[in-house]
């Protein structure tokens, strides 16, 4: 049986909400049954016509939604939302969804503020709902298998952590012409304290902390704006020191001229390294104390078994974007139903003839506690910034 979801978001020229419908689509376990896709009730009730939703699931407004949805019949109100509006809106729609007992896959960053990220965190634990915060390039295979040799000491003790995230696209002021990406990412009011970290910086904070399993404890920023007249920030640079001495660097920019999506994570230990490219993403180049370089494919060699379970094609087949973003959506279909399979069954034991038993997929996704901790390292970095000081990063989510 399909999971029933909702979107708030996500309507005429937005980017990502189109992508997260794409995802939840390809597996065949979640179906979108309801939304509200856009600031005015004329331009969703558009977006819910061209998606083919019956017209009473389609909501004048996220608040309009909630009320709706909460007291519909238990077995056709909706399980989960997916939430992909600009970062301001992030904490009041999922805050209210989640008092509403629906589980919720948010768009990155988790919030603008640290206090409303704990917020999120608080009321997940109490309602006991299921929360993803969509850093969606965990989600390739060949990232999970450079999680797996990092985990399991393939590289050796960890000695250096670099990630750089290099677009070009915010290199003139496309705001002032209103495109509607780059405006509301140019209103510090609507992205947040810092624009550049929140949108990309903030993935590559997560991909480090997800393949290394290590914190960082203090960091050095310099944020900055590079396009004359921008309100944002568009550029920054961190230095960081992390669990156990290892150093690290994290570079965000937007501002990188003729850049496309280069995502990059190298990782080096006293026994090797490994690095991923997003713009390359079936392929994991490992290296060697003697300078050797061995490239592994998606598919392909002896990959561990949490990598193989994320794959969907035969080696050679190209698996990318829409493929990664749909492995959180299958991860978290896959928790969300034994989850509630529990709850109907009055919290039955795992391995009851009532609850499925847990499965590859199930809890492998950035949760609300990775993305508190993501606007945690974020709001460090900005109070560096600020001061021209190393600051203390160490964070301890309250979930």
């Amino acid at each position: 049986m399909r999971i029933r979801y909702g979107m708030v978001g996500g309507g005429p020229d937005a980017f990502i909400g189109a992508v997260h419908r794409m995802a939840a689509r390809l597996d065949g376990r979640l179906e979108l049954v309801a939304g509200a896709f856009a600031s005015t009730a004329e331009r969703s009730r558009r977006a819910g016509a061209e998606l083919g939703l019956d017209p009473a699931r389609v909501y004048d407004s996220w608040e309009a939604m909630v009320d709706a949805e909460a007291s519909a019949p238990a077995g056709e109100r909706i399980a989960l939302v997916s939430i992909v509006t600009p970062n301001h809106l992030h904490h009041p729609v999922a805050k209210a969804f989640l008092e509403a007992g629906v589980h919720v896959v948010c768009d990155k960053p988790l919030a603008t503020t640290l206090a409303d990220a704990e917020d999120l965190c608080r009321a997940t634990a109490a309602r006991g709902r299921v929360f993803c915060v969509t850093h969606n390039y965990t989600g390739y295979p060949m990232v999970k298998e450079a999680r797996e040799r990092v985990r399991r000491g393939a590289l050796g003790e960890i000695r250096k952590v670099e990630v750089a995230y290099a677009q070009g696209w915010l290199a003139t002021r496309l705001e002032a012409d209103g495109q509607k990406q780059a405006e509301w990412r140019a209103d510090p009011a609507r992205a947040g304290a810092s624009s550049v970290l929140g949108d990309i910086g903030s993935h590559g904070h997560d991909l480090a902390r997800y393949v290394t399993g290590l914190e960082v404890e203090e960091l050095l920023a310099d944020i900055g704006t590079a396009v004359e007249g921008r309100a944002a920030d568009d550029d920054a640079a961190v230095l960081m020191r992390l669990e156990g001495g290892v150093r690290g660097l994290l570079s965000a920019s937007q501002v990188a001229t003729g850049e496309r999506n280069g995502l990059r994570l190298a990782v080096y230990g006293s026994e090797g390294g490994l690095t991923w490219r997003q713009e390359r993403p079936d392929e994991l180049r490992l290296t060697g104390l003697d300078g050797s370089q061995r490239m592994l494919f998606d598919g392909a060699g002896d990959l561990s078994e949490r990598a193989r379970a994320h794959l969907r094609l035969p080696a050679g087949h190209p698996e990318g974007f829409i493929e990664a973003f749909a492995n959180l959506y299958r991860n978290v279909a896959a928790t969300v139903a034994r989850r509630d399979a529990a709850d109907a069954a009055g919290r039955a034991p795992a391995g009851s003839a009532a609850v499925p038993p847990a499965g590859p997929f199930d809890d492998d996704f950035p949760t609300v506690s990775d993305g508190a901790r993501g606007v945690a390292f974020l709001d460090a970095a900005v109070r560096s910034s600020r001061k021209r000081r190393w600051v203390d990063a160490r964070y301890d989510p309250p979930c």
